[in-house]
């Protein structure tokens, strides 16, 4: 489509990708990988496209080095309103990763209760994540955890179990992207999570938050004038 725009002389080109697929190969882990985000940004350039608009990519530092100009815009807010409107009062809101805080944060910034996140290291050779031991003060009470995508859901497995044994009351699992392949659902369910909400940028049975509003809003500012 941005190919055929640029041919028929479109004075800019506007993407928007709510999920930007190949965002998490963001850096070659290992020799010989490819840089999969910057390869798909120099074919989305290459076909005349001036900037993108995404939501909630796995890395938006490195989206910004990528030499197009990338807004990535956040869903958590929603999420997170989503809860608020399900009548969840005093929530803990809990994130994978210490560069996920921000995430906690923002949702937070909703739920009004505390915030924390959840330690955890890859392995880049097999993928596998580990849980760090970290006491998390969420004893009797309800806690929602966020993270921007869940694929196999083994991460965020582990992360309900530690955070069950740490006494919570209830799990909630909240997930921008939601991509569930196999049977990560009904695993992520059995691992003691109430319920998991997401939303829309992937079509899912449990993708009940609409991120249009947030990509129509953004996208006003690139409305050509009418004058």
């Amino acid at each position: 489509m941005a190919d055929n725009a640029k041919d028929m002389r479109a004075k800019s080109i506007v993407a928007a990708v709510p999920y930007f697929a190949y965002a998490r190969q963001d850096k070659r882990f290992r020799p010989g990988e490819v840089f999969s985000v910057r390869t798909i940004v120099k074919l989305l350039q290459a076909c005349g496209v001036n900037k993108i608009v995404t939501v909630n990519s796995h890395n938006p530092a490195v989206l910004g080095q990528l030499g197009l100009p990338i807004e990535d815009l956040s869903a958590i807010g929603l999420l997170a309103e989503h809860f608020k409107e399900q009548g969840l009062r005093n929530v803990f809101s809990l994130s994978l990763g210490k560069k996920g805080l921000s995430t906690a944060a923002e949702a937070n910034n909703v739920l009004k209760g505390e915030h924390a996140y959840i330690p955890t290291e890859r392995d880049h050779l097999t993928g596998s994540v580990t849980i760090e031991n970290k006491p998390l003060p969420v004893k009797n009470r309800d806690v929602v955890i966020f993270d921007d995508v869940i694929s196999s859901g083994k991460s965020m497995i582990k992360a309900i179990e530690w955070v069950k044994e740490q006494g919570a009351r209830t799990i909630y699992v909240a997930c921008v992207h939601i991509l569930l392949t196999d049977d990560a659902k009904e695993n992520v369910l059995r691992s003691g999570a109430k319920s998991i909400v997401g939303t829309d940028t992937v079509s899912s049975s449990v993708g009940v938050v609409s991120v249009a509003p947030l990509v129509a809003e953004a996208m006003k500012k690139h409305r050509p004038s009418l004058h």
